[in-house]
């Protein structure tokens, strides 16, 4: 059987710049484990298949090659774009049916924007010395969990954030034991267009460092606003030191957190199943 399928940019509007979704449309009929067979085909950080739904306008069902997630930034944001370039979605209002609930979408001038599941924030006390990850001096550690979970700390400045090289393998090991997804860390960006630089890091899940990680900013929003120092809005920048360039628009609320960002269609064809 042929299906739809789109390789879609999220958080950019140039192919090739930002993070990489696969998209599978007109899912219904594939089971489970024939989805985790694509998602590791795809060799992505995830897929996802778009499944008709009675709640909301779709569901949407996310794959990282090991293992279905909850909830994902990149992959929320890129599917809903290949939804409404499909057709599958028509206006500026959409509701996704995932693993964490219904979310609200809305498209606001070309930028797609989702409401987060709420974030959970824990302190972190066992912060490891050995993984090569600086934080500033007295910067806290915040444990943020948003279906994926994220270790979030902040850098001195935007150079050191570049810098870092941590060793993968301590990395997964420490991530590991505080059950995370692994590590975000920040840094002023000292830029006039956007607020702060982002990393993220996941070698425990097959993924070195995310080009640029959705969840992983929500995790840093809420941090930001744990400490009183979220701006309303401000925009993100990650993935240069992979070669891309993604900008990661937030909303920042006492009573939400908003995730937004462009996404571009990068490649279109149909599956063989």
């Amino acid at each position: 059987m042929k299906r739809r399928f789109k390789q879609v940019d999220a958080f950019t509007d140039t192919p090739f710049r930002g993070n990489p979704v696969a998209v599978v449309l007109d899912a219904e009929g594939l089971d489970s484990a024939e989805m985790q067979h694509i998602a590791r085909w795809t060799n992505l950080s995830e897929t996802t298949f778009l499944l008709p739904s009675k709640v909301a306008d779709y569901r949407l069902r996310i794959f990282s090659p090991t293992r279905e997630l909850p909830f994902a930034g990149h992959p929320t944001i890129g599917s809903a774009h290949a939804a409404l370039e499909a057709g599958w979605v028509k206006g500026t209002k959409i509701k996704q049916e995932c693993g964490a609930g219904i979310l609200d979408l809305a498209v606001d001038d070309g930028v797609i924007f989702v409401r987060s599941p709420a974030v959970k924030l824990t302190p972190i006390t066992n912060v490891a010395s050995d993984v090569g990850m600086p934080l500033a001096p007295g910067a806290p550690l915040l444990r943020a969990d948003v279906g994926p979970v994220w270790l979030v700390g902040e850098m001195t400045d935007a150079a050191a954030l570049a810098a870092v090289r941590p060793d993968m393998t301590a990395l997964a090991e420490w991530t590991t034991s505080l059950n995370a997804t692994g590590v975000t860390v920040f840094a002023a960006s000292g830029e006039r267009d956007c607020a702060i630089h982002v990393r993220s890091f996941a070698p425990a899940h097959g993924i070195p460092e995310d080009p640029v990680c959705g969840s992983g900013n929500i995790s840093v929003a809420a941090y930001l606003r744990h400490f009183k120092r979220a701006e309303t809005s401000y925009v993100a920048r990650q993935g240069m030191q992979l070669g891309r360039d993604g900008r990661v628009s937030m909303r920042v609320s006492a009573e939400a957190i908003e995730l937004g960002g462009r996404a571009v269609t990068c490649v279109e064809g149909s599956l063989n199943t």
